[in-house]
């Protein structure tokens, strides 16, 4: 790819990376409100441990590894495959919760690529063809790949986008202080590029990973008795 298709690649990779995109991201803690909630997290020290815990744990074995087989089907214009992917997504995650912001994120994401004109991004939709089986990844991995972004460039995306998200509900949540949220990000963001060299290096058979104590904090936070997000 020549230079400019690459800055181009970037900036498209920093618009759908960030939270200003309309998809609602930032109303999903993931377990993480429940968790504080419980005094779990009670410091910028455990909200580190906790989502370098989430990285290793989950992203890496399973969004991440997951996102690159979305990449290489949307390429492929293999839609069976993507779909096969997506739900695989979808049925990995524990909770009803995590279950609901999935699909919201997904239908959200090809709601908004829907209205940017990109092929296919209609079919994935509420009431769509392919609505059931609709993930946040698969949407990002089609846009990814409709925008000429590279899936580790994309991946790298994703992963920041999660932890941004984390990082902006821990600082309301915990609370922390904008310095210390901002010091979380830097320090976890050193993680991502060997995050997603690993994921990318992930057979089949070694896909998936769990943290029981997020799925307990998920499950707890659907009876939260006061809640600010939604998961």
């Amino acid at each position: 790819m020549a230079d400019a298709g690459r800055a181009l690649a970037l900036q498209r990779l920093l618009q759908l990376a960030s939270p200003s995109l309309p998809v609602g991201a930032f109303a999903y803690s993931e377990g993480l409100e429940a968790a504080v909630e419980q005094g779990g997290l009670r410091s910028e020290a455990d909200v580190r441990d906790w989502l370098a815990a989430s990285l290793e744990a989950t992203l890496v074995p399973l969004d991440l590894a997951v996102y690159f087989r979305l990449h290489a089907a949307w390429e492929a214009e293999c839609v069976e495959r993507v779909g096969r992917w997506s739900r695989y997504l979808l049925t990995s995650r524990e909770t009803a919760e995590r279950r609901a912001q999935e699909r919201h994120l997904g239908h959200a994401l090809a709601t908004l690529l829907d209205g940017m004109h990109e092929p296919d991004a209609g079919d994935w939709r509420l009431g769509g063809v392919h609505a059931g089986a609709v993930s946040f990844a698969a949407l990002w991995a089609l846009a990814a790949t409709r925008w000429h972004i590279e899936s580790r460039m994309a991946a790298s995306g994703l992963a920041w986008a999660w932890l941004e998200n984390q990082v902006l509900a821990a600082v309301k949540l915990v609370p922390l202080g904008q310095t210390q949220g901002q010091q979380l990000l830097f320090d976890l963001a050193e993680r991502v590029p060997g995050a997603v060299a690993r994921a990318a290096e992930l057979t089949d058979a070694e896909l998936g990973g769990s943290l029981p104590g997020v799925a307990l904090a998920s499950t707890a936070h659907e009876t939260l008795y006061s809640r600010l997000y939604r998961s």
